[in-house]
């Protein structure tokens, strides 16, 4: 059995636009047990997208194929299909009049364009007939192929709602993999891979991936199996030697965000935070109010971007400031202390730094950053020097702060300078 992706669009093979769609597509498959066999990228261009079609027909059992649906002119994929596999396009009256009715009962105007959607292939089928996004089925020989929209979260929907169900209809996988991911932050994928080398050696039945998800790293665990019982077993088996090689740098798992996770801790704790930002402008804010009930543990965060402000708001002293700078090991402690002070709080979080891409020297260059700690009648602060551009800078502070509460919750030791 063979299942193939295909994604269309010129703004994906000019690199204007990063495709999602293929990734999420063949993460989908597989945590079905179904593996894909080729995944192939084509502009909108007929003769290089009706060879692929006509191929793919050809070799595989089963085709998801995403882009080029809407009702704009440079939505060809259907016209392409139409012509690609000799089937005349017809209107159906019936998609057509649901899409009018819905936009009526919108209250938005009638666009002719919008008669293009209406428009299918002979032997198409409407995945979606009562909904509101295009996408569609058709036979071509022994394979069925699937043709999806464009935009991610229509496309997701479609995939999970559809697709997979309709395929798990035809063709049940003997094994389904069942996967796991830990989150890692503070070692490199290269440390990880290395780290990572006889252990695949021990754990015959795990497959283990590594991918980068900037500023973490994603460690992925993948077992086979019949029994949930065997495969839950490997799994934690898998994990706990993960855990004993990485330690406290492994800080989630699946679908949990540091942030999450530095709330659940704060929480558990019954312990208040507050923050104040320079170079993150709000980020740190921002990432812990993302949580539903950070009310309960997040007392407040301030922007404190210039020196007049650290020294009105938080009390940092302006002789401070002059003789170490606004970025120094000196001011992000005063800083820490300020805002536990005015905010009444168990702990006060601070960071200050050189996003860039202006504003480095020689001593301090693009990408130096001070993060401080204040906390039961003591101050904890150190010096990064992070890589990367303005944005990459701010994430990797944010993500650096909240892991020195992380790690301060936990007992462990704070991440070394780097």
């Amino acid at each position: 059995m063979a299942i193939e992706i295909i994604v269309i669009g010129n703004e994906l093979i000019s690199g204007r636009k990063r495709d999602l769609n293929a990734w999420y597509a063949s993460g989908c498959l597989l945590s079905h047990g179904l593996e894909v066999s080729e995944i192939t990228t084509v502009g909108d261009n007929y003769d290089t997208l009706s060879s692929v079609l006509r191929t793919a027909a050809r070799r595989s059992d089963f085709i998801v194929a995403t882009g080029g649906l809407g009702p704009t002119e440079d939505d060809l994929t259907t016209e392409i299909v139409s012509k690609a596999l000799d089937r005349h396009l017809f209107l159906d009256q019936t998609v057509l009049d649901h899409i009018k009715e819905n936009r009526k009962r919108l209250g938005l105007c009638w666009s002719p364009c919008l008669e293009k959607l209406a428009w299918l292939p002979r032997g198409a089928k409407i995945l979606d007939p009562k909904g509101e996004m295009c996408g569609f089925s058709l036979s071509e020989g022994d394979s069925l192929l699937y043709f999806l929209p464009g935009v991610p979260e229509q496309m997701r929907e479609l995939m999970n709602r559809f697709v997979i169900p309709d395929i798990l209809r035809r063709y049940r996988p003997a094994n389904i993999p069942r996967h796991r991911i830990l989150k890692v932050y503070g070692l490199s994928e290269s440390y990880i891979a290395e780290t990572f080398k006889d252990l695949s050696d021990e754990l015959k039945r795990v497959l283990f991936g590594f991918y980068p998800c900037f500023p973490e790293n994603h460690i992925t665990i993948t077992v086979q199996g019949k029994k949930d019982v065997e495969i839950e077993r490997e799994f934690n088996r898998a994990e706990e030697k993960i855990r004993d090689l990485l330690g406290p740098y492994v800080f989630a798992s699946d679908d949990k965000t540091m942030e999450a996770v530095v709330g659940g801790l704060l929480k558990e704790r019954k312990m208040t935070l507050s923050v104040a930002e320079s170079c993150t402008g709000g980020l740190i804010g921002h990432r812990l109010t993302s949580i539903s009930g950070s009310s309960l543990y997040f007392e407040r965060g301030v922007i404190v971007y210039s020196d007049r402000s650290k020294v009105e708001i938080l009390g940092v002293r302006q002789e401070t400031i002059n003789s170490y700078g606004a970025v120094s090991d000196q001011t992000v402690r005063e800083m820490a202390e300020g805002v536990k002070e005015i905010a009444k709080t168990d702990m006060g979080l601070a960071v200050t730094g050189i996003a860039g891409p202006l504003g480095g020297t020689e001593d301090k260059p693009v990408g130096t950053v001070f993060i401080g700690l204040s906390v039961d009648g003591k101050t904890f602060s150190d010096q990064y020097h992070l890589p990367g551009d303005r944005d990459k800078v701010k994430l990797n502070t944010s993500e650096m702060a909240l892991d020195w509460v992380r790690r301060y919750l936990n007992g462990y030791p704070f991440i070394p300078g780097i």
